[in-house]
């Protein structure tokens, strides 16, 4: 297998902190490598490296003349009322049947091929670049945090493209989820080493835990054998008769050395307000309409989320899930309808419109004192901070001093200090690393409140969601169900084709494709109702199937014809309702567009 790159004794310093320490790894051709470490570890740095933007210290780099990368770039390469169609042509000179060719790949058809590229979302402009990049053919896709800001429809996307790409990946990303689909090799940054392992980085992370136990147990039997060994030398070299013994040992002594473990970074540690647990709705929406400036996005919204739910609100960028999230915490007013929250419902809500407002003459620490609920010690704000990545002088910056991502994790701990015992949550992943955001989800995992929140991060939302709410063509769907079964239902729709991809035209819906266009799907008052009573009918067929399997018991068991003959009989009256029933579940969900 060729080579495509390498790095020798790479070393990269940044002031004190050492980035890269004698680090080497190579990439062949055809290998799809995850990328992984540490915020501030240097992963943006080494690709920077790699592809030749920035220079090492000392070190080389050595690439294959047959080398073609193709760099994801962060920045916005395309130019003003540019098309998609245009900057394709423009970017690689390859004719337009070529470009339009790779485009479908992205489904990027339609306005979304010919319209302006700054109509477009976040995801659909990264689609493009994507497209872009194939067109000029590279060997080596290098991509850094790829699926930041997709939707999760675009997730997929891309993650189907790179499983059926037949060149090299080197893929940088914090979603385990993205990298444990798409990469079959794992490469680890770590206080200046790199480490390059053959397999998953789930498998990885399996390995390098236990590869640390397995030293730490090496050393305690080094260390156990040491002190014997010193016991006997101090015992006995002051005696002429086991003075030669003790040298011996001495020697033994001083072969004998510990592997060196090197020291894991802090970890968070985080702790969610604690809170007694409620039952009962907690928030009930009724007809509500919600978008900007009179422009609905979404409509006939009728909502009811339980006390200790974990609910996330998914949906294809530009759909409204912000905007719904933001009309639920009443920052932005409902173009119709109401929302209601229940009785001693305390909302703390971490956003991005909440964050960039925090006071800006404040110290992180005495925006922190401010927030936390009566009796939080100095000692805990710290502890917390500390778990957000503020320490030691940190502490006593500025609000105004700090970037969006710092603001970000300020108001995050806040939030976690206060008392709340509904938690809205807006992207909370975003500004956090892979290790964060486990510690945040082990701190929910205890919280006894409910939990609202929107995410990209798949493992996040595999892990938290107990019930999922869509926003898709200007509708709300709940889906009442957690991830998995969610996901089966867009890989579904993917796989057939069912998703619509046409522009939205004066921000109305896109046209339903015509097999469902012939029976509209019931919205309001009447869906509510059909769902009530698709609910009923499902605890009838759990309680009748159980009857069903205790009369078969009782007459396999039974010895009294006339007994046996009753059962007989009640087993053919429950297998009719079940019929009838099942038939009932069928008819509701096809009604409802679930099947």
């Amino acid at each position: 297998m060729a080579v495509l790159l390498q790095l020798r004794n790479a070393e990269k310093s940044y002031g004190d902190q050492l980035l890269l320490d004698d680090a080497e790894c190579t990439i062949y051709e055809d290998n799809k490598v995850g990328f992984i470490g540490r915020n501030g570890a240097g992963k943006s740095t080494l690709l920077r490296v790699l592809i030749g933007e920035e220079e090492l210290d000392s070190g080389e780099v050595i690439r294959s003349p047959n080398l073609r990368i193709g760099y994801l770039k962060q920045h916005d390469p395309f130019l003003p009322g540019e098309s998609a169609m245009e900057f394709f042509l423009r970017d690689s000179e390859q004719p337009d049947w070529k470009c339009g060719e790779v485009a479908g790949q992205f489904e990027i058809k339609g306005q979304y091929l010919d319209g302006p590229i700054s109509a477009l979302s976040g995801g659909w402009q990264t689609r493009v670049k994507l497209a872009a990049l194939l067109l000029h053919e590279p060997n080596l896709l290098v991509l850094d945090e790829p699926t930041n800001f997709l939707d999760l429809r675009t997730q997929l996307l891309l993650e189907n493209f790179l499983k059926g790409f037949n060149q090299a990946c080197l893929i940088v990303s914090h979603d385990r989820a993205f990298l444990e689909a798409t990469c079959e090799h794992t490469l680890s940054l770590a206080r200046g080493e790199l480490t390059m392992y053959p397999g998953k980085v789930n498998a990885f992370l399996e390995y390098d835990e236990e590869r640390k136990e397995h030293d730490e147990r090496v050393n305690a039997a080094i260390i156990a054998k040491q002190k014997q060994l010193q016991q006997f030398i101090d015992k006995n070299k002051a005696r002429a008769t086991t003075a030669s013994r003790a040298k011996s040992r001495e020697k033994q002594l001083e072969k004998l050395q510990t592997i060196e473990i090197a020291a894991d970074a802090p970890r968070a540690h985080i702790r969610c307000p604690i809170v007694d647990p409620r039952q009962g709705p907690c928030i009930r929406t009724k007809d509500l309409a919600i978008g900007y400036n009179g422009h609905a996005v979404a409509k006939e919204i009728d909502l009811e989320i339980e006390h200790g739910e974990r609910v996330a609100i998914v949906g294809d960028n530009g759909q409204g899930k912000t905007t719904l999230l933001r009309t639920l915490v009443e920052s932005l007013e409902p173009i119709d309808g109401n929302v209601k929250w229940g009785y001693a419902c305390n909302v703390g809500v971490y956003a991005q419109h909440v964050y960039h407002s925090l006071p800006p003459d404040q110290t992180i620490q005495q925006y922190l004192e401010y927030e936390s609920k009566p009796g939080t010690t100095t000692q805990e704000i710290l502890a917390a901070a500390g778990a957000m990545l503020f320490r030691d002088a940190h502490v006593k910056k500025k609000i105004k001093v700090l970037s969006g991502g710092e603001r970000a994790r300020v108001c995050m701990t806040g939030l976690l200090l206060g008392d709340y015992n509904i938690l809205v949550l807006d992207e909370p992943g975003n500004h956090l690393d892979v290790e964060t955001i486990d510690a945040l989800m082990d701190g929910l995992d205890k919280y006894q409140g409910t939990v609202i929140f929107t995410t990209h991060d798949r493992h996040f939302l595999k892990r938290m969601a107990t019930s999922i709410l869509e926003v898709r063509d200007g509708r709300v769907r709940n889906y009442g169900e957690g991830y998995d079964a969610y996901l089966y239902r867009v890989n579904k729709e993917i796989e057939e084709g069912a998703r619509d991809l046409s522009p939205r035209k004066s921000g109305g819906p896109p046209p339903l494709p015509a097999e469902t266009a012939k029976a509209p799907k019931p919205t309001g008052n009447e869906e509510r109702q059909l769902r009530r009573e698709l609910s009923n009918i499902e605890k009838q067929i759990a309680k009748l199937d159980d009857r069903k399997k205790a009369v078969n018991k009782e007459l396999l068991s039974t010895t009294d014809a006339e007994a046996a003959m009753k059962l007989h009989e009640e087993l053919t009256d429950i297998t009719n309702q079940l019929s009838e029933c099942e038939d009932r579940w069928l008819e509701l969900q096809e009604i409802l567009g679930e099947v």
